[in-house]
């Protein structure tokens, strides 16, 4: 087999340990070495150090957690070859399973062209996902904590949330407050309210009459803290995430135009996917990247399942996200491209449709820098007049019509 890399690494990366097998052709055979290093600096230091020594250049890991984030920094500013491997994509032979064994692998399928990359973004864009990614975490435990305080409220007998929408908005921070200071008159309390929440006073004064003890102030006073701190944390997270895209302003302000995408959104699919299409030469290799395309499996001729593979959770997540919300957005080409597949393969399958197309026009908004315009909700009638025409007689004589069209006149 004809060999790519004449001098290469494969590297199989744990914890606190690293083995190395070094492949090197001179001379009409292989020579290969193995080697164990520790996963401190110091240790990465020595093994960048033993691979100049030997004139390696190409190194392979495997994305083992984040273990091979610190090697790949160091090699990657020490000018590298480098080439990250889906642990998925590689099998063990049975029988066969050792560390230096699976650095041995590595470099000798890497040696041989056998490898494929995963997409490892430049260290800006690792930064941003870093900040998204966070951004997302804290979120959620917002989520999380404000149903902490709803249970809270519950077991005091607090029926807050039955009235008003949320029992963390501004009506019902300024009762929980009243609580955790020892307000437990429900006329009072329910004189808090503000804005159109005033309309429901009689109906709070009822929601009020709880048993809030010492206990139950406690608790409450804790996950208010906790909610607010989230809150200033999530505050400082936005504003450093503006920061760090405001060179791609342009590119997100495209892709605000977008049904269903946010600003937010739109920050969490540029940290993902990148400003630069150059590694991803067609949508469809992007949307099979960010699996959000249907499988493709067949064998025999006959179509198996067309189920969609893990692929990126953060960006999926996004995705379908945004995706729900452009599929209820009035009049618009995604409502009507959901609707059309959800009557035939359910909602599930018609959301990820949507994903799918909002992935494919940003790429295109991205790739090309036009600006967005909306198909419109005929989009597909228009399409295909002649089915739009023969769906409604069906659907009239399915309801008793006899129908004979003729054109219009004028």
């Amino acid at each position: 087999m004809e060999v790519v890399h004449e001098r290469c690494c494969g590297v199989d990366i744990h914890k606190d340990s690293i083995c190395a097998c070094v492949k090197i052709k001179q001379s009409g055979t292989i020579e290969q070495e193995k080697r164990r290093f520790g996963t401190t600096t110091e240790e990465l230091a020595r093994f960048r150090d033993w691979l100049r020594e030997r004139n390696v250049n190409s190194v392979a890991m495997e994305a083992t957690g984040v273990y091979w984030k610190p090697l790949w920094r160091m090699l990657e500013e020490a000018g590298f070859e480098l080439l990250l491997v889906n642990p998925q994509h590689l099998k063990a032979i049975p029988g066969k399973k050792t560390d230096f064994k699976d650095g041995e692998r590595l470099a000798d399928l890497y040696q041989h062209g056998l490898l494929r990359g995963s997409f490892v973004p430049e260290q800006q864009q690792r930064e941003l996902r870093d900040l998204t990614r966070t951004r997302t975490r804290l979120t959620q435990e917002m989520a999380r904590v404000e149903n902490r305080l709803q249970k809270t409220l519950e077991d005091a007998g607090i029926k807050l949330r039955s009235v008003v929408s949320s029992a963390v908005g501004l009506t019902g921070r300024r009762i929980i407050d009243a609580l955790i200071a020892g307000e437990t008159d429900p006329a009072i309390l329910a004189d808090l309210a503000c804005g159109t929440a005033r309309r429901k006073i009689p109906l709070l004064e009822k929601a009020l009459q709880g048993r809030v003890n010492e206990h139950h102030r406690y608790l409450l006073k804790l996950w208010m803290g906790r909610l607010r701190e989230l809150e200033t944390d999530i505050a400082s997270l936005e504003g450093r995430i503006h920061q760090q895209v405001e060179p791609f302003r342009a590119i997100l302000d495209a892709w605000t135009a977008v049904p269903g995408i946010s600003s937010t959104t739109a920050c969490a699919i540029l940290a993902e996917i990148g400003a630069n299409m150059s590694q991803f030469p067609s949508a469809a290799q992007l949307a099979s990247w960010a699996c959000i395309c249907p499988g493709n499996h067949e064998s025999g001729g006959k179509r198996m399942s067309g189920k969609i593979r893990q692929g990126n959770p953060w960006l999926r997540t996004m995705l379908c996200q945004a995706g729900w919300a452009a599929s209820h957005t009035k009049d618009s080409y995604f409502q009507a491209l959901f609707r059309r597949v959800c009557r035939h393969h359910g909602s599930k399958r018609a959301l990820i449709a949507v994903a799918h197309s909002l992935l494919v026009t940003l790429y295109y908004l991205l790739r090309k820098g036009v600006a967005f315009i909306d198909p419109g909700k005929d989009y597909f009638d228009r399409l295909d007049h002649r089915r739009r025409e023969h769906f409604l007689i069906r659907q009239l004589e399915g309801m008793g019509y006899q129908v004979s069209l003729r054109p219009a006149e004028g």
